[in-house]
């Protein structure tokens, strides 16, 4: 089993511009600690997905290490990202790719 750990640059470049127009994701990190009936559950109680949908996620991030489980304005992603922490999942805020 591998851990997929978050992608934390830990410099800060002032040369990096944020697009205002691009939207945010929030994401959510494979753990060695939840189980996965748990992470569904979390997808179906915070976020409101039908179980196909939290299944489809939780298996991306059991199998891929990671999963896109919000997009949408900055504000509201570091929110769910705080509720993912509430829940004791790991998760992260990054932009949208272009």
């Amino acid at each position: 089993m591998s851990i997929a750990l978050p992608d934390i640059d830990e410099l800060t470049r002032s040369d990096e511009r944020v697009d205002p127009a691009r939207p945010w994701q929030t994401v959510v990190w494979n753990d060695p600690v939840n189980l996965m009936t748990y992470v569904v559950h979390v997808f179906r109680e915070y976020f409101g997905h039908p179980p196909e949908v939290a299944t489809r996620l939780m298996l991306a991030v059991h199998h891929e290490g990671r999963a896109v489980v919000s997009e949408g304005p900055r504000e509201q992603m570091e929110l769910h990202a705080q509720a993912m922490h509430d829940f004791g999942l790991w998760a992260t805020v990054q932009q949208a790719p272009e």
